[in-house]
C-alpha cells in the first residue's frame, strides 16, 4: 500500500502482526529516513513491556506471557531499540523501570487499552480473557461493585485487579493505565489540591454521591446509643486513620477530618486492620456511612456526625478515554449500592 501526501510518501508493507512504515522524502529514498522511520513494533511487545513492570521481574513476567525468558529479553530490548528509550534498568537484583520508562509505559497502556476496545466493538470480546483493574479507597461498595462487574462478565477465564490503597497512588494507576477507574472523594479540605492534580495527570472526576459526614464506630461503643454524634464526643476514643506513606497530607487522607481534636491517633493499612480495632478499642473513623454489613459483619455500625461538612465520592478515569464495558457497568455498580 503506497500513500502519497504532498512532499511525503510512505510505503507500509504488512509482515504477519508487524506493520514495518518506511517514509521517504520527494523521488528519492533516503537510506537514513529509513533508520529514522523503520518501525516494526507490535501490540505484543507493548504486552511484553507491561508485563515485566508490573512482574519486575524478566522470569516472573516470562512465565506470565507463556514465552522464554530469553525471547522476552530479546523482545523487550528490540522495543527499546526502536523507539530509543531505556524503559528498564538492569541490575543484579532484576529490572527496574526508569522515569522514561514508565511514561512511555503510559501511552503503550493506552493502545493496549484502545486495541482491546476495538476487538471488544469487532470481534465480539474474543481474543482473550477479560481484563479490568480497578484502584479505590476502603469502601465496601468499591468491593460489592467489583464482585458484580466479575458476576456479569467473569466466565470461566478472566485477569480482574481490586487494588485498595492510598490517594495517591489511585491517581497515578489511572493516569499511567495500571488501573481503567479510580474511586476516592473530594471535599471542601481536599478538593482544590485533588482537582489540580487530576487535571496535571489528565484525569476526570466523576461524582457519584454527596453525603454528609458520618464515624463508623462498634455496635458496644458507648456512642452507639447516640443518633448523632458531636465531634467533641469522640475525644475520649482513638482516631483511625489510613496511613498514606510519605504522601501523609491532610489533603491526601482517606478521613475528611473537620477539625477533629484527636490526642490518641492510630494509622493502619487495611479495612479489616481498622474494623478490628474499631471493636477491640471503642475506636472511631469519620467516613460515607456507607457500609456493607455482608462483608464487613453487624459489629459495626455507622452514625451521622454533627457538622455541616460534606464529602463527594466519585470515580477517576483518563480524560477522553472511552470506557470499556467492564468500567462502564462497574460505575453503573457503584451507583446502585450507593443508591
Amino acid at each position: 500500500m503506497s500513500e502519497l501526501c504532498g512532499k511525503y510518501s510512505a510505503k507500509c508493507v504488512e509482515k504477519g502482526n508487524t506493520i514495518f512504515a518506511r517514509f521517504a522524502i520527494g523521488k528519492g529514498y533516503d537510506k537514513h529516513a529509513k533508520n529514522r522511520y523503520h518501525i516494526p513494533m507490535t501490540l505484543q511487545q507493548l504486552k511484553y513491556a507491561v508485563a515485566v513492570a508490573e512482574s519486575k521481574s524478566i522470569t516472573e513476567a516470562a512465565e506470565k506471557v507463556f514465552i522464554s525468558q530469553p525471547s522476552l529479553t530479546a523482545a523487550v530490548r528490540e522495543l527499546e531499540r526502536e523507539m530509543g528509550v531505556v524503559i528498564f534498568s538492569r541490575t543484579n537484583k532484576g529490572v527496574v523501570l526508569t522515569r522514561e520508562g514508565d511514561e512511555f509505559l503510559s501511552y503503550a497502556r493506552q493502545v493496549l487499552e484502545q486495541a482491546k476496545l476495538l476487538e471488544e466493538r469487532y470481534k465480539g470480546g474474543a481474543g482473550g480473557n477479560p481484563i479490568f483493574s480497578v484502584s479505590c479507597q476502603h469502601y465496601s461498595f468499591a468491593v460489592n461493585a467489583f464482585v458484580d462487574v466479575i458476576r456479569q462478565f467473569g466466565g470461566s477465564a478472566y485477569d480482574f485487579t481490586l487494588r485498595e490503597t492510598q490517594t495517591h497512588e489511585i491517581i497515578e494507576d489511572v493516569a499511567h493505565l495500571r488501573s481503567e477507574v479510580g474511586v476516592l472523594y473530594t471535599s471542601r479540605a481536599n478538593e482544590e489540591v485533588i482537582t489540580k492534580l487530576l487535571r496535571k495527570n489528565a484525569l476526570a472526576f466523576e461524582p457519584i454521591f454527596t453525603v454528609p459526614l458520618h464515624v463508623f464506630i462498634s455496635s458496644a461503643n458507648p456512642l452507639a446509643q447516640k443518633e448523632r454524634i458531636a465531634l467533641s464526643d469522640l475525644a475520649p476514643f482513638p482516631c483511625l486513620s489510613y496511613e498514606q506513606g510519605e504522601h501523609n497530607a491532610f489533603y491526601f487522607a482517606e478521613e475528611p477530618l473537620p477539625a477533629i481534636d484527636c490526642a490518641k491517633s492510630i494509622r493502619v493499612r487495611d479495612r479489616a486492620t481498622l474494623f478490628n480495632l474499631l471493636i477491640g478499642l471503642d475506636g472511631y473513623t469519620v467516613c460515607s456511612g456507607i457500609i456493607s454489613h455482608a462483608l464487613n459483619g453487624g459489629n459495626i455500625i455507622a452514625r451521622p456526625l454533627e457538622t455541616s461538612d460534606k464529602m463527594t465520592v466519585g470515580v477517576v478515569t483518563k480524560r477522553g478515554m472511552t470506557l470499556s464495558r467492564y468500567a462502564a457497568a462497574y460505575v453503573e455498580a457503584i451507583r446502585r449500592h450507593c443508591g
